[in-house]
């Protein structure tokens, strides 16, 4: 941190003089605001009343007729206007989003031609006229609507969005949110916390380009808002249970063994005041368990202690040890926990001050082919997160409030076969080698543990200051001290310690432990100018990042040691130095009627590369000889790596067509730079291994066309198209390597090829009819071209880079729900049906055909040991094709 300092003294003075100068804002709220004016004479109203009924929020209309109220979380509000000599305006349903203003424009009749008060029902608008890059909200009554089980569910229903890759970015380039606190695991750059769908009281995803409030993210940002309590208790319960059920048993086995609870869920809510204290004090409790069986069966034919031997010549003297009970087990199942409980203690006219904190707890296997016969040798993967949060909103007066934010993150990650490293369970290495070629694994198991925690201690401020009826200044900083705790080994189980498991000797290439750290700075400044014929954002946003690790000078002089020499010496490494930018950002609107407007919006993102790659190989030892998991022992970290950038750029249209119903049109274009690569290295002259560098680039274009009908008189749908076409020079990080390791070696691309996740034509609809008091049945439907792939013959390339395509996928999704009146409660009976017609999709393919349920390998003169399987099995994948049909039936009631 000193080092820091010293080296950025100058940088940081002046941030401390804008600091002190501006004002700051935190993105998890919104804002109404419009003008009053006479019904009849259409004059200006001076000194208008505006409340939001319920809340301390509220405005008064200024010597124009404008008023604004800042400060508002996200949902649905009733406005009410009074004003001496005229009648009282309610106005229901005025739904405020994130970081968007809603315009609110009231009439008011004077007491002589209208005695009573007036109620009016407002209906959010097909053109956002703020709107200066592509984003979607989802409110939690869309998401009630939909058939999907989690924020992943929601977010990959967005265009642009493929598989989690935003606009063609590479995975990790997404910035996750809960409550404005980051949940990426910054070892790996994935998001690590997950708000559940029953807590969540809008999702907000930003796909294209993003205010300068926003860092730390290449291709896009995820803003999870969830639930604060209302003034009356209220609460809700939901279970359900369901399993696969699908025809298509010769891909998945067990399939047609159904168990009406494989799937099973409870999740609920609470919320309410506090007893005895008034609306001084309210709660919010949410809570889910969910357990997933899967769809991918081992059989238990070999336990992991069971030897083979194929060695002889002749196949009658070929010995099989098979042990196991020739059971079922899943080896995709996933288990996961969260609790979540928000304390808010109400202080002046904000939020106030609010206790957040969520526990999630995740157990899964994730499938691997080769262990289909020994499931009990692989990996199981264990997840704790946990983040606690305490903000505070201060409101100096209507048009200035602040918001302070300190928060704990911390994510545990485990893999592991047993818990227990000295296990007797684990068994030589050398079991893994009794068979080869086209054969399952006849016993062995997984002999390294992976552990890591990763730690974000935040401590952040932001100030909204409305100026005047035309500008909206925000600015912030944001101060994360990261800690992270690694550690790797591989258990030993040789000669020297009897065949007993045995730890490895520290420092290492099979015993990898570090502690790093880094620090993370980030400011910004932001001004929102909303004139009545344009709406700017204009900002721009200042990172700095220092990694706190050594690196070495020449890293060629990885090979002047052994791998028993204790430790290389001081004057072969250098400290990484801090690195920073300035990201400059602008959108603009132009409304050209109250029925259309055009945004165009340009800016400039950075993004430090997940920290594991900067610290991996701590001991920077290569071994000459084996095979190692995860390019452990053929690769080293760069503390030095420099942040990767993009530009971004976009262009768009929103049209409203005829009342509720209209469409938007948006072109896009990404120049990527200073992506995560490798570049090789040679030890003793023949072993090749790769230090990270900053040496990958790539470039994507594209333009998305959507319809949208507003959900009313019980009908809703929407409809999107995207044309995409993603290049760039890797998909992979390692893919240097992986090609200089290849036989013979593949030279690295220096032309830009399609990536892996280049869908170029997707298209996404949603269908929802009924109504809310009496049934909803909705649809979700995807579809997509296939993505790229590289022809291949037995192993061997045989065509340049992703020059073909998978097979096109389509998905349907349903959802059904009935609601009854029970006492004075709302229950309500669903079924949902995913992948309704069983639709076999092919993920992955093979190489030398290009689908994922034939190989010429099967034609090629070769067999399978026998006794363990046949090729027909072993080329069996089930692992190629997505999820088949998934029905599961519940309930629900709201109190």
């Amino acid at each position: 941190m000193i080092t820091l300092i010293s080296q950025n003294k100058y940088i940081l003075a002046a941030l401390l003089v804008l600091f002190t100068a501006t004002d700051y804002f935190c993105g998890t709220t919104g804002k109404i605001a419009g003008t009053v004016t006479d019904a009849k004479t259409k004059e200006l109203l001076i000194g208008v009343n505006i409340q939001v009924t319920g809340t301390r929020y509220g405005g008064v209309s200024d010597a124009e007729g404008n008023f604004f109220i800042i400060n508002l979380p996200p949902g649905v509000y009733e406005i009410k206007a009074s004003y001496i000599g005229y009648s009282q305006v309610n106005i229901k349903n005025v739904r405020v989003s994130v970081d968007q203003t809603s315009r609110l424009d009231i009439e008011l009749a004077s007491e002589t031609l209208q005695l009573n008060s007036i109620v009016v029902t407002s209906q959010a608008p097909i053109v956002r006229k703020d709107l200066t890059s592509t984003e979607n909200k989802i409110s939690a009554d869309d998401i009630a609507m939909l058939p999907v089980e989690d924020v992943a569910g929601v977010v990959n229903l967005q265009a642009g969005v493929v598989d989690g890759h935003f606009r063609g970015g590479r995975g990790g380039e997404v910035k996750y949110l809960i409550d404005g606190v980051s949940v990426n695991d910054a070892l790996s750059g994935q998001s690590a916390l997950t708000a559940e769908v029953n807590s969540i009281q809008e999702l907000q995803v930003l796909t294209g380009t993003f205010n300068a409030e926003y860092g730390e993210a290449l291709s896009g940002v995820v803003n999870q808002i969830t639930k604060i309590a209302g003034e009356n208790y209220a609460g809700s319960l939901t279970a359900y249970a369901g399993d696969y059920i699908s025809s298509h048993k010769d891909v998945f086995q067990n399939i047609d063994n159904v168990s009406p609870t494989a799937i099973h869920n409870v999740q609920g809510t609470f919320s309410g005041p506090v007893p005895g204290t008034g609306d001084y004090l309210k709660f919010f409790l949410s809570g889910r368990y969910v357990y997933d069986d899967g769809y991918m069966y081992g059989k238990r034919k070999f336990n992991p202690s069971d030897s083979s031997n194929f060695s002889a010549n002749n196949p009658a003297e070929w010995y099989v040890g098979a042990t196991g009970d020739n059971k079922y087990a899943s080896m995709n199942y996933n288990r996961r926990g969260t609790l979540q409980a928000k304390l808010q203690y109400k202080l002046g006219g904000g939020k106030g001050l609010v206790l957040n904190t969520m526990m999630q707890n995740q157990e899964y296997k994730e499938y691997n082919h080769s262990y289909r016969l020994n499931p009990d040798g692989d990996y199981t993967n264990h997840q704790n997160n946990s983040l606690v949060s305490l903000s505070y909103t201060h409101v100096f007066n209507k048009s200035i409030f602040l918001d302070a934010l300190a928060s704990y993150v911390n994510t545990d990650f485990k893999r592991y076969v047993f818990e227990n490293p000295l296990d007797e369970r684990y068994v030589n290495p050398d079991r893994l080698k009794d068979v080869s070629g086209n054969a399952f694994l006849t016993g062995g198991t997984q002999n390294w543990h992976f552990y890591h925690t990763s730690t974000i201690k935040t401590a952040k401020i932001d100030i909204t200051s409305q100026l005047n009826q035309l500008h909206e200044m925000k600015s912030g900083f944001e101060f994360n001290l990261h800690t992270l705790r690694y550690k790797d080994l591989q258990i030993v189980i040789d000669a020297n310690s009897n065949y007993k498991p045995s730890m490895p000797k520290d420092g290492t290439f099979n015993y990898n432990v570090y502690t790093n750290h880094p620090v993370q700075f980030a400011y910004y400044l932001q001004d929102k100018i909303e004139l009545d014929y344009l709406v700017v954002n204009i900002g721009a946003r200042f990172d700095l990042f220092q990694p706190d690790a050594k690196v070495l000078k020449d890293p060629d002089n990885i090979g002047v040691l052994d791998d028993l020499t204790p430790a290389y010496p001081d004057s072969l490494f250098t400290t990484a130095t801090a690195k920073y930018q300035i990201s400059p950002r602008l959108g603009i609107s132009y409304p050209m009627s109250d029925k259309g407007a055009i945004h165009i919006s340009y800016g400039h993102f950075f993004q430090v590369p997940p920290f594991e790659y900067l610290y991996k190989n701590p001991n920077f030892r290569i071994p000459l000889t084996g095979d190692y998991p995860q390019n452990i022992g053929t690769s080293i970290g760069n503390a030095d790596l420099k942040p990767q950038q993009t530009t971004m750029y976009e262009i768009g249209l929103q049209q409203e067509l005829f009342p509720g119903f209209g469409t938007t049109v948006t072109a896009y274009y990404k120049d990527i730079r200073n992506l995560l690569g490798t570049e090789i290295h040679i030890k003793n002259e023949f072993k090749k291994y790769a230090k990270f560098v900053n040496r990958d680039y790539g470039a994507v274009s594209g333009f998305t066309l959507s319809f949208e009908k507003q959900f009313a008189d019980g009908f809703g749908a929407g409809i999107d198209y995207t044309y995409q076409v993603a290049k760039g020079n890797a998909s992979d990080p390692n893919d240097a390597y992986n090609k200089a390791q290849a036989s013979p070696p593949v030279e690295a691309n220096k032309q830009l090829v399609f990536l892996d996740w280049d869908r170029r034509h997707s298209i996404n609809f949603s269908l929802t009819l009924g109504e809310t008091t009496d049934y909803i049945a909705s649809f979700i439907g995807r579809f997509g071209t296939g993505l790229p792939y590289t022809p291949s013959l037995q192993n061997q390339r045989v065509g340049l880079e992703n020059s073909d395509n998978k097979p096109t996928m389509i998905n349907v999704d349903f959802y059904y729900t009935k609601f009854l009146q029970l006492d004075g409660y709302k229950l309500a009976v669903f079924l949902k049906i995913y992948n309704l017609f069983d639709t076999e999709n092919e993920l992955n393919v093979f190489g030398d055909t290009g689908r994922s349920g034939y190989t010429l390998d099967l034609t090629r003169a070769q067999e399978a040991p026998r006794g363990v399987n046949t090729l027909a099995d072993y080329y069996t994948r089930p692992d190629f094709y997505s999820a088949p049909r998934q029905v599961i039936l519940g309930a629900s009631i709201d109190f």
